[in-house]
């Protein structure tokens, strides 16, 4: 019976230390020396180089002047990473349709000179509820509210929405987007 044991226990050691130890020092180090900022969390910063989120959760914005993300879904508080999850409502459930009536009617509450169709992405969550980006129509259907509530001139947020909107992912993969709390970051740099 110890001629079985000891290369078993030898075998769950070896593999205990590649599969436990070596290999995961060895994938954290190259993704520090190669992706450090993802591998941090995609940290960023305000003009006083304080951390104020990451690049990857979206987070809630509800002032006036400032651009608002996607809602989300996850519970007791908005973009709650620990609790990742779609609201679950189907497109014929009552309470999504009171959801996003709701929505439309706080954006046209926000800014009631604004007659334009109210973009699909302002009013849905993503299926991740963590979702930080929204389209570019998204952001400039909000540039009239934001210019008014800080009296800037709507050209200047026009410019940079068109600065912080990222392309495709390697030019043909999903859709143009803008990182909210990026633009609200440079919004507050500019003032």
């Amino acid at each position: 019976m110890i001629k079985l044991i000891k290369p078993a226990v030898t075998m769950l050691l070896i593999w205990t230390l590649l599969t436990g130890v070596i290999y995961p020092a060895l994938v954290t180090g190259l993704a520090q020396v190669l992706f450090p900022n993802q591998a941090n969390g995609s940290i960023l910063r305000d003009k006083q180089d304080k951390a104020v989120g990451s690049a990857l959760i979206g987070q809630p914005f509800s002032g006036k002047g400032y651009f608002w993300g996607r809602p989300s879904a996850t519970s007791p508080y908005p973009y709650n990473a620990g609790a990742s999850s779609g609201s679950n409502l189907g497109p014929t459930n009552p309470a999504l349709a009171d959801a996003v009536k709701h929505r439309i009617d706080a954006l046209q509450a926000g800014d009631s000179q604004n007659k334009t169709p109210v973009p699909v992405d302002l009013v849905t969550a993503s299926g991740s509820g963590l979702d930080p980006h929204i389209s570019p129509a998204a952001a400039e259907f909000q540039i009239n509210r934001i210019a008014n509530a800080r009296h800037v001139d709507p050209q200047k947020l026009q410019e940079m929405v068109q600065r912080h909107t990222e392309g495709r992912h390697w030019g043909f993969l999903g859709e143009p987007r803008v990182n909210v709390l990026a633009l609200n970051l440079a919004l507050d740099a500019m003032q």
